[in-house]
């Protein structure tokens, strides 16, 4: 059964000096809220987020599909690609939209969650690292999580890594990287599956492994 929603918007999200833009979806009697971290390259329209995204909604999860960089960043990076990988700057950005999400009266009281894809994983540890009272799960698709660097081993937020089978250069990070962080930590393997999920099914496993990640972690309250 689909969920009637509550609220559902385009929003505008103060960053320091940048203003993010971001679709903020919140189903009625929404569980949680999950802030997307894309991937290098990628943006808020990215049709596999906005997959798994729709998927959290169906099970009364609230979530946040946002740009970490601005439109003139965005053009900068086409060209050098390097601000994608600038994984202080990124957890910053979500940080400042972890904020935004706790100002906002249809989310405030909602626990948070991340779901970060390729290098946005390595980004939405960094800030559960550095939110940890505030940051009540995260999920990894296909991600990047040694480019949270030291920060792995500060993360207390129960941390799901999903990665392809196919997907071996990627498989054997995540596996380095559950090592190193001392919070509960599952990694969940697809088979068959590439590093993007384009396979016939595979990216319904993700979002079924997602739904039931946050469902755990981000417990509706009284």
């Amino acid at each position: 059964m689909k969920r009637s929603m509550l609220y559902e918007t385009l929003v505008h999200v103060p960053a320091g000096d940048a203003t993010l833009e971001g679709e903020l979806v919140v189903p009625e009697q929404a569980s949680g809220v999950v802030l997307f971290a894309h991937g290098s390259g990628s943006s808020r329209h990215s049709s596999r987020n906005k997959f798994v995204a729709g998927a959290l909604q169906a099970v009364g999860l609230a979530t946040l599909l946002i740009d970490l960089l601005t439109r003139e960043e965005e053009a900068i990076d086409q060209h050098t690609g390097h601000l994608r990988f600038d994984i202080p700057l990124l957890a910053d950005r979500l940080l400042a939209a972890t904020r935004w999400l706790g100002e906002e009266p249809s989310t405030g009281a909602l626990d948070v969650g991340y779901f970060g894809a390729s290098t946005g994983a390595g980004a939405a540890l960094v800030a559960a690292a550095a939110e940890p009272e505030r940051i009540g799960a995260v999920v990894s698709r296909g991600g990047r999580p040694d480019l949270a660097g030291k920060a792995l081993s500060l993360v207390r937020a129960p941390t799901l890594l999903i990665v392809g089978g196919r997907d071996l250069q990627v498989l054997e990070s995540n596996r380095a990287a559950m090592a190193r962080i001392p919070a509960q930590t599952r990694l969940e393997i697809v088979p068959g599956a590439s590093h993007l999920f384009e396979e016939p099914g595979a990216l319904e496993v993700v979002a079924r492994l997602a739904q039931d990640w946050f469902l755990q972690y981000l417990p509706k309250k009284d």
